[in-house]
């Protein structure tokens, strides 16, 4: 068969196409009917990555077919190890959303979920820049309505701000692509690769100086509001803070993976010379974007907040590789330091989304036995009512500071060695992030589940056997990707 993507794409929105022709009084029957389509999605994903090629590498189970033939824009999908690492994490991280909505699961919720879930895998096989851009853009219409979902003015106020900032982003990338297919012809990201578009803008362009630095910065600007790089953040921690917190898992866990893996498949083949020529400016642009969300964080006391800025600071090291390593392609024989680097990233990449998803879930139990409290100072001593909640979100937040033998230390560590070879200050520097990390993580552990019981949380109970089943595979894949990253690296290398 040759076309499994396709099949593996619009298998979760047969899901949500069949979810909202069922009764909604049969809450437990959506409930399964969403799950067995996202497993089936994250079955399908495995199964790629089971048959794809290792010792062949690069794009495989292509599908290529002319969709607009006048304007040359083509459907064409194709899969290699960076597409199945997010194919594989997409299936669980909107898996086990659908598990943590539990009985406030709803025909619009799980139908909103498994169209972004379609959305989302679009995007990582596409290749052809209108097909990917459509997938791109029409992930904001589930996300928007599922962020609404908080039902308060506040969660409406995030819904649109995130919506207007990531269209308007969107529209600065693809008045760049416009451009790009001007001067080429073509939309087909691996025909653009290595193209030299500099000369070619040039001629199409003479009148517009510096039109390729225009072009490189307007589609930074449309992956940058997604990831988001530091100063065009400020929707994140509203949209992660008033949506419901299963959608916050999502959001953290795949939306912002989206704008990581755009720098990867977009900017880095097509811009391989600005990318040297603005390196010290987009240097600071993640190094900004490590340090200032994780000061930030020192100051919150919702947790949700907390974990928001944190995920800002852990994608800053994610595009500190991706901009040191496009920085250095001119050093002699820099190859092992660049794939140290590179495979730090794609590893930080799966495993920040695993650790803060599976955060934002115990935050999630906490409210539901809380009333909707939240903050580091409602609570203390809850390890005393709850020592499994205790120990499984320590553990979580353990990997989130980078202790090593979990998952969130193997990237970070190969990020920081790589850059470190290349260009010592920019590790050096980012070093400091992970220092501030360790200290508002650990503020959580003591604020919350150490010290005194209040009175009022005497009956504060801990994790049910259903909640305890939801949350044990994602901590037990924090041991195994920290123990045995090879695994994962196995995949994409």
């Amino acid at each position: 068969m040759n076309n499994l993507l396709t099949i593996l794409t619009f298998i979760p929105l047969a899901g949500a196409l069949l979810v909202t022709l069922l009764p909604a009084c049969k809450t437990m029957l959506i409930r399964v009917v969403g799950i067995a389509a996202s497993l089936a999605a994250l079955g399908m994903a495995l199964g790629l990555a089971f048959l794809y090629d290792r010792a062949k590498g690069g794009l495989q189970f292509a599908e290529q077919h002319a969709w607009i033939p006048a304007l040359n824009i083509e459907y064409y999908l194709a899969a290699d190890g960076l597409s199945l690492l997010l194919l594989i994490l997409t299936g669980i991280i909107t898996t086990f959303a659908l598990f943590a909505l539990g009985e406030r699961s709803t025909k619009l919720s799980v139908a909103l979920i498994l169209a972004l879930q379609t959305t989302l895998l679009g995007v990582f096989t596409a290749l052809d820049f209108i097909h990917w851009f459509l997938y791109y853009e029409l992930s904001l219409i589930p996300a928007f309505f599922l962020i609404r979902m908080g039902g308060s003015a506040k969660a409406t106020a995030a819904a649109t701000q995130f919506f207007i900032y990531t269209l308007f982003a969107g529209f600065a990338m693809l008045l760049g692509f416009l451009a790009i297919h001007a001067a080429t012809g073509t939309f087909d990201l691996t025909e653009l690769a290595g193209m030299g578009l500099g000369d070619k803008l040039a001629e199409t362009f003479p009148g517009v100086a510096s039109i390729h630095t225009f072009v490189f910065f307007g589609i930074f600007l449309g992956l940058a509001v997604k990831v988001p790089v530091v100063p065009f953040h400020t929707w994140l921690p509203n949209a992660y803070a008033e949506a419901p917190t299963p959608v916050s898992m999502l959001l953290t866990g795949l939306l912002s993976k989206m704008g990581a893996y755009g720098f990867l498949r977009l900017f880095f083949p097509l811009f391989p010379d600005l990318m040297m020529e603005w390196a010290v400016p987009l240097v600071c642009f993640a190094l900004v974007t490590i340090i200032y969300p994780a000061l930030v964080a020192l100051g919150q006391t919702d947790m949700k907040r907390i974990v928001a800025y944190s995920s800002i600071n852990h994608l800053g090291y994610c595009l500190l590789g991706i901009f040191v390593v496009g920085a250095g392609a001119g050093i002699p024989s820099p190859t092992s330091d660049f794939a140290a680097a590179m495979t730090g990233v794609l590893l930080q990449i799966f495993n920040h989304a695993i650790t803060a998803a599976a955060l934002f879930c115990f935050i999630h139990f906490i409210e539901i036995r809380s009333g909707g409290l939240r903050g580091i100072n409602d609570f203390g001593g809850l390890r005393a009512r709850a020592p499994v909640l205790a120990g499984l979100m320590g553990i979580a937040l353990f990997s989130a500071l980078g202790l090593p033998g979990l998952n969130g230390f193997v990237g970070e560590f190969l990020i920081l060695k790589g850059v470190f070879a290349l260009t010592p200050i920019p590790a050096a520097l980012a070093v400091i992030g992970i220092f501030i990390t360790a200290v508002f993580m650990l503020n959580i552990i003591q604020r919350v589940f150490s010290g005194p019981l209040p009175v009022q949380w005497n009956a504060f109970s801990d994790l049910t056997l259903s909640e305890r089943l939801i949350v044990t595979p994602v901590i037990a894949l924090m041991f195994i990707l920290g123990i045995f990253p090879q695994l994962l690296i196995a995949l994409f290398n």
